[in-house]
Formats: C-alpha cells, structure tokens, sequence
C-alpha cells in the first residue's frame, strides 16, 4: 500500500511539474511570437520612415536579418533570466541582466556595423531622416522641450 502511494505521490508531482513546464513554454512561446511580430512591424515601419529604395534592398536586407538577429539573441538573455528567476539569488539577477545589457550592447554594435553599408548609398535627405532617427531626439522630455 505504501508503495502504491508513493507512486501515486510521485506521479501527481511529476505531472503537475510538467504541466507547470508545458505552461511555461507555452506562455514563452506566446511572447515569442509577440516580440517577433513587434520585431518585424518596426522593421516595416523602419523601411517606409527611411523610405528604402528598390537599389538599396540589398543593403536593407543586411539591416533587417541583423535587427531579427539581435531580437533573437536579446530574446534568448531575457528568457534565461525569466526561466531562472524563481531561484535565482540578488547575484544570480545582477548577472543576468548584465547578460541582457551585453546582448544589447553587442546588437547594437552589429547594426551600427550593417546599417554603414546602406548609410553610405542613401540620398542625403534619407540620410537626415536616419540621423533623426537614430539619435532618438523626442524620447527624452528634457530635450523635447528645448
């Protein structure tokens, strides 16, 4: 009897641990999904703001892949640091974010590096729309009112 109950114990903690584990993919895979469509809307949006021409796809297919790789890789950091957090110490968190910060870092060293190519080939009035752009003048409330 106590055999049959320990089974049975050991059955029920390692179903619900799997359907906590099924949950918690499914829940990363829906924010996945969100963050490879918000991915690609900026992308879009990026496309038509800087208004890329037919000659410069090529260049501008650089710039994509390297912004759906930096997402990739960004993605990855945050959801090692959301799958450990439940245990994870002070120190634990201090690293994983330092992780997330270097992913992004390194994102965008990889842009700056993909977005010269198509920066050098641009018309001059593409070239100040990207500088605008990029210098994220009006997110800053300090200098929107100056």
């Amino acid at each position: 009897m106590k055999v049959i109950a320990a089974v049975l114990l050991s059955t029920f903690v390692f179903g619900s641990a799997m359907a906590q584990t099924a949950a918690q993919n499914s829940a990363m895979a829906t924010a996945d999904t969100k963050r490879d469509a918000a991915v690609e809307k900026h992308i879009k949006e990026l496309h038509a703001t800087l208004k890329i021409t037919p000659a410069e796809e090529t260049q501008w297919g650089d710039v994509a892949s390297t912004m759906r790789e930096n997402a990739k890789d960004l993605d990855g950091a945050i959801d090692k640091r959301a799958a450990n957090k439940a245990n994870a110490s002070a120190v634990d968190d201090l690293n994983a974010y330092a992780e997330i910060a270097q992913a992004h870092a390194d994102g965008v060293k990889k842009l700056a590096g993909a977005f010269s190519g198509l920066y050098s080939v641009m018309s001059d009035s593409q070239k100040k729309e990207a500088d605008e752009v990029f210098s994220h003048r009006g997110h800053d409330p300090k200098v929107a009112k100056q």
